[in-house]
């Protein structure tokens, strides 16, 4: 167990947040503060409290601190930095005291997944051989957040190594289970690889987390878990400073509880001008048959109850083809990730003076599913074929050379051809797994990653949000929409004209 406890307003609201501050700052005290409920507070709404002077950073990394405490079962924390988050609140806080434009997240509490560094904190990737590494400054992306004036809570749990989906990581347990555990039923998954995040925002940990995303990995807990998520086109944010898997699919993603949260996160971190709500009876979205097989009743008929809703409020629904969809994308989904890991972890392990190299790494890895993988395939360099292995080399080679240009070939030409702002789809074909050992099989791992890998595998954007509750399981199921490379910010504001429509799940009844 490593869990270590340390005791003891949006630039999109512009000039008129700033003025607002500025009145309520010279008021003698709080009089008038609405009550916090962290259950339906977004963080979009948290910051625009925070700015107005209604909430205190203070008040508010207490109120999470104390659910992530309260909560400890879920494993959602490898690291839990209290004394740090109340020292930081309270700067925040002094801060906004002393006048002065609003920091667009200024006293804003966030997690960060353990592959990404935070200065000060362990950045062990989910693995016992990394559990001693503790960063010496921030990644670039972590840093966007604190200059924006986030408040780091703490690192989260995750799948070992982001090399799976179910977050069913023996290792760093601070519960009394194995694993992260779902917010609305320990009994299951929290889905992976940032396991941690999408049980603290679910459980209502937290109001906002940045993951990463190779396959999935930001989306299917938030799908899981009943959050939001954006995996960014690939190149968009930094990958400096996180551990990875393929810097050809590797990518940093805000996770929230509103689509509006994302794209906050989203201009913190890449910039631009402030994003809104597209207009829902311009909105084009393609229905391509191959993302609709597989599914349990409860993710179907969430699926289909969304897809009429939207279809009743104005949205263009187009059925379209994706002729060899599947077969470029098996080409470039193993072949990539698991050549490239090799050659970008042992550059990373260096890189930031870990004191190990990836055999070491290695040897010390606890799920069995993660060091199978290492010890058969990615330290020999082999991919797996029909009839054992075959060296990796040929594959990837045929990926980058052939099959990847022709996957992001075909998804470019789908999204031209029907005028198509995204594809919608569900985001995962199944609800949260039960939390066994079996949730981390390679046959459970190409289930989960049955619809958010294509888009991985050609760069392209993918957001999540919920699609409602299951009717049967009373888990959330996910809707996906992915859109054209580089559309991350119309993207967005089709996602929020979505949420308008769909609504958010409620927070867990417990």
């Amino acid at each position: 167990m490593f869990l270590s406890l340390r005791v003891p307003a949006p630039r999109a609201l512009g000039a008129a947040l700033s003025m607002l501050c500025a009145a309520v700052l010279a008021r003698p005290a709080l009089a008038q503060a609405a009550p916090l409920d962290i259950a339906t507070l977004t963080a979009t709404d948290a910051a625009a409290r925070l700015c107005a002077g209604s909430l205190t950073s203070e008040q508010l990394v207490s109120a999470y601190l104390a659910q992530a405490k309260a909560k400890v079962q879920l494993n959602a924390f490898i690291t839990l930095d209290e004394a740090g988050a109340m020292k930081g609140a309270r700067a925040a806080d002094a801060a906004r005291r002393r006048g002065g434009p609003c920091k667009p997240l200024g006293g804003l509490p966030v997690v960060i997944k353990d592959n990404i560094q935070v200065q000060g904190l362990p950045a062990s990737a989910g693995t016992p051989a990394l559990k001693g590494f503790v960063a010496s400054a921030d990644a670039p992306v972590v840093a966007k957040l604190r200059a924006a004036g986030a408040v780091v809570l703490g690192k989260t749990h995750m799948h070992e190594l982001a090399f799976g989906v179910s977050g069913y990581n023996p290792a760093f347990q601070s519960g009394p289970e194995v694993g992260v555990r779902n917010a609305y039923d320990p009994s299951r998954v929290a889905g992976g690889s940032s396991s941690g995040n999408g049980a603290a925002l679910g459980a209502r940990m937290a109001p906002a987390a940045l993951g990463t995303d190779t396959g999935g990995s930001v989306r299917i807990p938030c799908a899981f878990n009943g959050c939001t998520a954006l995996r960014p086109t690939v190149g968009r944010y930094s990958q400096r400073g996180i551990v990875p898997i393929s810097h050809t699919r590797d990518t940093a993603g805000p996770m929230a509880l509103s689509v509006a949260d994302l794209a906050l996160l989203d201009r913190v971190i890449a910039g631009g001008a402030p994003v809104v709500a597209a207009n829902v009876r311009r909105v084009r979205l393609g229905v391509v048959k191959a993302f609709y097989a597989n599914l349990d009743e409860d993710t179907r008929t969430a699926t289909e109850a969304a897809l009429a809703r939207l279809r009743d409020a104005g949205v263009t629904l187009v059925d379209v083809d994706m002729p060899q969809l599947s077969e470029l994308n098996a080409a470039v989904s193993f072949p990539v990730a698991l050549y490239e890991i090799h050659d970008d972890l042992s550059a990373y392990l260096a890189r930031y003076r870990t004191g190990v190299d990836i055999r070491q790494v290695a040897a010390a890895i606890a799920s069995p599913d993660v060091k199978g993988t290492f010890e058969g395939l990615v330290l020999p360099r082999k991919l797996p074929a029909e009839k054992g292995v075959v060296d990796a080399k040929p594959g990837y080679e045929n990926a980058m050379r052939k099959a990847r240009p022709a996957l992001q070939k075909l998804y470019a030409e789908t999204f031209r051809k029907h005028r198509l702002d995204a594809l919608v789809f569900p985001t995962v074909p199944r609800v949260a797994l039960p939390a066994t050992p079996e949730s981390s099989s390679i046959e459970n791992f190409g289930l989960l990653i049955q619809n958010t890998d294509p888009g991985s595998n050609a760069g392209i954007p993918g957001l999540q949000l919920p699609a409602g509750l299951g009717a049967t399981s009373g888990l959330p199921v996910g809707l996906e929409l992915d859109g054209p490379a580089g559309s991350d910010r119309r993207l967005l504001a089709v996602g929020m004209a979505v949420e308008e429509v769909l609504g958010r799940v409620p927070a867990p009844a417990k």
